[in-house]
């Protein structure tokens, strides 16, 4: 059997950055949206003793936006424990098995935690990209942590920010944030509470729990919100009146139903299957219109696709091969 390329999260880290994930994501989103990516649902094993669950993630692309272009398919095996920073370990850990499809063969296993957040990062970016406002000047963030950093790289890329409003769980998270991302030739970062962070041209929410942190009240017309935080039954992030006066845009209609945004205002029938306007991959491909208007609120409610870690990780394994980086490991 062939040697498996093993990279470190500092290899990974290395190797990646979000810009580099943008126009792979959205080439994943377009190949889903033609029917070309094979994606099953994902499975999930609830740990509601420890407050977490992990989760598997298989899919395949037949074409890759890499240097190669070769097919790969891959599973990601993930957790999310939002109590682990007490014990010192990150919310989100992952690993990601690559596959060569023609055999089947193991090509890398590879540590996924920047791997995971530089993909969801890129969709974020790949959603503004498609629904927000192009003159978007003020981005507000409402959640401070790793995603949240992700959603800046992603976004930073795309808009000409001019200030930048940071709100966290506390005072001292959203002004660690602030330094952490400030430089003297950029936006204005401030921190500020979360009625504050939601008067943005763009909002981004990426908290972990389960209870509703943006009002109807805080949004005015024309805004777009990345919805990112919520990832599995149960979890939400938005008040269901956000979502009963916005267009609402999914990267999965299985996966959000289930696990996103909209799961529990479809639970309570605050909202219907039939508020759901499009997926991102069928707005990429022109197939459905994304923002209608300069005063629609967009919303798109990401769980997080498989398709996006396939095609971040062969992107990954080519540049390792290139630049010889990793471990080669005989099973």
């Amino acid at each position: 059997m062939a040697n498996v390329l093993w990279l470190s999260e500092k290899d990974v880290t290395d190797l990646l950055t979000v810009e580099a994930a943008l126009p792979l994501v959205e080439s994943a989103f377009a190949q889903l949206a033609r029917g070309e990516a094979q994606m099953p649902p994902k499975l999930y094993l609830d740990f509601k003793e420890f407050n977490g669950d992990l989760r598997a993630m298989p899919a395949y692309l037949p074409k890759t936006a890499g240097a190669d272009g070769r097919p790969y398919a891959g599973v990601k095996v993930v957790n999310s424990h939002p109590d682990n920073p007490r014990r010192g370990l990150p919310t989100v850990q992952a690993v990601y098995v690559l596959n060569d499809p023609e055999t089947g063969a193991p090509l890398a296993v590879m540590a996924a935690g920047r791997l995971t957040d530089a993909r969801t990062g890129a969709a974020g970016g790949v959603a503004a990209k498609y629904l927000a406002r192009k003159d978007s000047k003020v981005l507000g963030l409402v959640g401070a942590g790793r995603q949240a950093g992700a959603q800046w790289e992603a976004l930073s890329v795309l808009f000409p920010f001019t200030e930048v409003r940071v709100a966290a769980a506390t005072d001292e998270e959203s002004a660690a944030f602030c330094r952490r991302h400030h430089r003297p030739d950029g936006p204005l970062f401030r921190s500020v509470g979360i009625p504050e962070a939601c008067d943005a041209d763009i909002v981004v929410t990426t908290t972990p729990g389960r209870r509703v942190v943006v009002r109807p009240a805080w949004i005015k017309d024309g805004t777009h919100i990345n919805a990112i935080g919520a990832d599995a039954p149960g979890k939400q992030e938005l008040d269901p009146g956000v979502l009963q006066k916005a267009r609402i845009i999914v990267d999965s209609p299985e996966q959000a139903m289930h696990s996103g945004e909209i799961n529990v205002p479809l639970a309570t029938g605050a909202i219907f299957p039939r508020n759901i306007a499009a997926s991102l991959g069928e707005v990429v491909i022109g197939k459905k219109p994304g923002r209608v208007s300069e005063r629609d609120i967009t919303v798109f409610d990401s769980t997080g696709l498989a398709i996006q870690d396939v095609a971040v990780a062969a992107c990954v394994y080519q540049r390792a091969v290139q630049l010889q980086r990793g471990t080669k490991v005989s099973l």
